[in-house]
């Protein structure tokens, strides 16, 4: 048995699976991890419907975040125990200050060979070209709509889409490749664009993912009564042309591809409720406070925030987090028992 700490700092006990004691990270499911996805701020400039109330939350403090020289630090062992991938996400990453300096840190660890970043875009027209210089690959862009009025309704935040589609050019201008863009389908809302969406593919580069909603205990009422899974938005698509199965770009995701012919970008599903994925989960989190997770959802994570700082060794903690990765998890759509105790995927980086 392990010992590890909730979101609220309330020490439970959860079973430990046997690992390899070295070698390439691997779980007690024999799943390869070489994937990480950093959380740099809990903070973000908008809110949106699914991932965050209105009216924000509680923020971590300057001294519980994570330095950038620490983050460095943690990738730098993790490095040498097999990590390969790194995504900078949030909250909004780049509502911290410097974040080039970051994405150079990383970059200086040899064993990184791809990272990426996941944003709303809209600090990203006055940053896209130094994040590119100074080594981001990827990036994803979260958009929930085509019309203006319906993304500042969907973020709660008026001028939020000139700003956002201002990023994406900029993005595109900087010579980031692949493009994702990232559309959280809800029924009523913006279910009605899919087929638009999904057109966009035909002429522009770009890879479009739809993506499930999940529940967390601030979003139950989006998540019960909204959710319209992947079979239904393939459908819809699937009237505006006939959608072929294809590999897809390069990344990290769990998406199932598709495209039409002769599409110059595809069309992905993200479907965590309708036909989970974690069978092929590689990946752990790493809050902004120093928590590892290894699964976005549950209450499982450990500490390494605390023993980095008084100097103690991060391999034995890093190995004792794959041994509790678990199987899968178990959300139930409109309730937030298999959450954890989360209430908005910004606490962990979504």
């Amino acid at each position: 048995m392990s010992r590890l700490v909730q979101l609220g700092g309330v020490p439970v006990v959860t079973p430990s699976r046997s690992i390899p004691a070295d070698g390439p990270m691997t779980d007690g499911f024999g799943r390869r991890v070489e994937y990480l996805r950093i959380s740099v701020t809990d903070k973000c400039n908008l809110r949106c419907v699914y991932c965050m109330p209105e009216e924000g939350l509680p923020w971590l403090k300057r001294e519980q975040l994570l330095s950038y020289e620490e983050i460095a630090e943690i990738v730098r062992v993790m490095g040498g125990m097999g990590l390969r991938r790194i995504r900078i996400t949030g909250g909004e990453p780049l509502v911290r200050r410097d974040l080039p300096a970051l994405v150079r840190m990383i970059r200086a660890v040899p064993q990184i060979d791809d990272v990426a970043l996941s944003t709303n875009a809209v600090l990203l027209h006055d940053l896209a070209d130094e994040l590119r210089d100074a080594g981001v690959d990827r990036v994803n862009v979260s958009l929930d709509s085509l019309r203006p009025d319906r993304i500042d309704a969907i973020s709660r935040r008026a001028g939020s889409a000139e700003a956002i589609f201002r990023g994406l050019e900029a993005a595109e201008r900087a010579g980031f490749g692949p493009i994702k863009v990232n559309c959280v389908v809800m029924r009523g809302r913006n279910d009605d664009e899919v087929a638009d969406f999904a057109a966009i593919t035909r002429e522009r580069p770009w890879h479009i993912r739809f993506i499930e909603v999940m529940p967390t205990g601030e979003n139950l009422g989006v998540s019960a009564d909204e959710f319209v899974g992947s079979d239904e938005i393939l459908e819809r698509i699937g009237e505006i042309g006939t959608l072929r199965p294809v590999t897809g770009p390069a990344g990290n995701g769990p998406a199932r591809y598709y495209a039409f012919d002769g599409a110059a970008g595809t069309i992905g599903v993200i479907t965590p409720m309708s036909h989970n994925y974690c069978d092929r989960c590689n990946r752990m989190r790493l809050t902004a406070d120093g928590q590892l997770r290894p699964c976005l959802f549950g209450d499982m994570q450990t500490n390494l925030r605390d023993p980095l700082r008084r100097g103690e060794p991060l391999e034995p903690l890093v190995r004792h987090t794959l041994g509790i990765k678990p199987e899968r998890h178990w959300l139930v759509q409109g309730s937030d028992a298999g959450s954890g105790g989360l209430l908005a995927l910004s606490q962990v980086g979504g």
